[in-house]
C-alpha cells in the first residue's frame, strides 16, 4: 500500500498526483491520510473549544478533495482515506508499518508538509522501513530519467533496488551518480595518481550496479562518475530527472545520514521529487 499525507496545500495536491500515479504503476492500493493534531488547541493559550471540531471538519474536506483528485487521475486505483488524530510525524511512523512507500509534499500549510525539512522529515524519512518520497509543488515535464546517488558502501543498495524498479516501471533511463571529492581537497601535497583514482571511483559504480543490471536487463544505465561536491552533482542531475533517489545512511558521501549535509542539501535543492530509502 502507498500512503500519501495531505494538508490541503498545493504541494500536498502534487503529492497525491504523484502517489496515485505510482500506485497505478506498482499496482498498489492508495491510502490518503490527514493528521489532526488537537493538542495545541487544548491548552489555555487557545481557549476556543470549537477549534478542534473545526479542524476535524476541515480535515474531512481536505480528504474529499484529495480523493476526487486521485480518482480523476487514476480511476482504476483503489483509494481509501483516513483522518487520524495525532502529531503528523507520529501518525506517519505508525502508517509506515504497513506501507510500500510514504509520499509527502515538500512544504505546505501545516500538518504533514508544514515542517518537512524540520521535525516531520527528521522523524520520518530515514527512520521508517519504507521509502519516503518528497514531492515539490511545481509541475515538471517528463524527462524519462531516474537519478540515484551511490557511494562505496553496501548501504546504498536498497536505494539502488528502488531506483532500478522505478526505472523499469516507468521505462526510464537510470543515471547512477557517484560524486567524489578529489584527494587534494582533504590532503594537500599528498602524492596520488589521478588516473588511478578515477579508475577506482568508476569501479565503485560498476561493483554496485552489476547485480542489478542482470536483474533489470531492460533498464538502460548511465554511469555518471565525477569529481564534484555530492549535493551539487545530485542537484544538477535532478534538473533532468523525474525522480532522485538517495540512501538514508552509509559510509560514503551520498550515503550520509539523512540529516547530514548531503541529504539535507538534496532535499532543499533538488528540482524533482526525492525518494529517501533507508538502508
Amino acid at each position: 500500500m502507498i500512503i500519501v499525507g495531505v494538508d490541503g496545500s498545493v504541494t500536498a495536491r502534487a503529492a497525491v498526483e504523484w502517489a496515485v500515479n505510482d500506485a497505478f504503476r506498482m499496482r498498489e492500493p492508495l491510502r490518503i491520510v490527514h493528521a489532526v493534531d488537537r493538542s495545541p488547541y487544548q491548552i489555555s493559550k487557545f481557549p476556543d473549544a470549537a477549534l478542534p471540531d473545526t479542524l476535524l471538519r476541515e480535515g474531512q474536506r481536505i480528504l474529499r478533495e484529495a480523493l476526487a483528485l486521485a480518482h480523476e487521475r487514476q480511476p482504476d486505483v483503489e483509494v481509501t482515506t483516513q483522518d487520524i488524530e495525532g502529531a503528523p510525524a507520529e501518525v506517519l511512523r505508525e502508517q509506515a508499518k504497513e506501507a510500500t512507500e510514504i509520499v509527502l509534499g515538500s512544504r505546505g500549510l501545516g500538518g504533514f508538509a508544514g515542517a518537512l525539512l524540520g521535525s516531520v522529515s527528521s522523524h520520518v524519512a530515514g527512520r521508517v522501513d519504507c521509502p519516503v518520497v518528497v514531492v515539490r509543488g511545481d509541475h515538471q515535464p517528463v524527462h524519462g530519467e531516474i537519478v540515484v546517488g551511490v557511494d562505496d558502501s553496501p548501504a546504498c543498495e536498497p536505494a539502488l533496488a528502488y531506483a532500478f524498479r522505478q526505472a523499469k516501471l516507468r521505462g526510464a533511463v537510470l543515471r547512477v551518480v557517484h560524486a567524489w571529492q578529489p584527494v587534494h581537497a582533504f590532503a594537500a601535497g599528498v602524492p596520488y595518481d589521478m588516473d588511478e583514482v578515477r579508475t577506482a571511483q568508476h569501479q565503485v559504480v560498476r561493483d554496485r550496479v552489476g547485480t542489478f543490471k542482470k536483474d533489470y536487463p531492460q533498464v538502460t544505465v548511465v554511469e555518471d562518475v565525477q569529481p564534484a561536491q555530492p549535493v551539487e552533482a545530485l542537484a544538477d542531475a535532478s534538473a533532468r530527472a523525474d525522480l532522485l533517489v538517495v540512501g538514508s545512511h552509509g559510509h560514503g558521501a551520498v550515503g550520509a545520514l539523512l540529516l547530514g549535509s548531503v541529504s539535507r542539501g538534496v532535499l532543499h535543492h533538488a528540482r524533482c521529487p526525492v525518494a529517501v530509502v533507508r538502508a
